[in-house]
């Protein structure tokens, strides 16, 4: 009877990974595929060549030899604690060329780094002023540099070209 408590209890403590909800086993971030984001697929245009989408987006997790008009882009992402993501990007070919790009709703580049922060306040810092803020701004003083006096002898040269 003991024995079997004691094993229920481990069963206990595998299902919640923590052992009597103090002590949690690390557990690492699992980042597969492309991170791809919606500036990267609004940049891929059809038309583009196959060297000129890689330098866009990647190389791509899947080039099947069996379906080589389609590069697929997968992301997927696992973290303790989170919502596992997983987003998939489907660009199709046509005589090298791009014909089409199948997508999901993609966060942008700025949103994408904010979902895998650790730090959940990520305000980006603002780089640019209003032309309110720019108007409330004071003046700088206006500062009347001393005319500069050339420093020893004036010379004159003769002219470089012969007349």
């Amino acid at each position: 009877m003991a024995l079997a408590s004691q094993l229920v209890g481990c069963e206990a403590l595998q299902r919640t990974d923590s052992l009597i909800g103090f002590i949690t086993p690390y557990r690492i971030d699992i980042v597969q595929g492309n991170a791809v984001t919606k500036e990267q697929v609004a940049a891929v245009k059809p038309g583009l060549t196959r060297l000129q989408v890689r330098d866009i987006m990647g190389t791509p997790l899947l080039a099947d030899p069996f379906h080589a008009d389609r590069w697929d882009y997968i992301f997927t992402l696992r973290r303790a604690g989170a919502t596992p993501q997983r987003r998939s990007v489907v660009v199709h070919f046509e005589a090298d060329k791009v014909k089409s790009v199948e997508a999901p709703e993609l966060p942008s580049e700025r949103d994408f780094v904010a979902s895998i922060s650790r730090f959940r306040d990520l305000r980006a810092p603002k780089l640019e002023l209003s032309e309110q803020e720019r108007a409330a701004l004071p003046l700088p003083p206006k500062r009347e540099a001393p005319p500069v006096e050339p420093m020893g002898p004036v010379r004159e040269y003769p002219p470089l070209e012969k007349t």
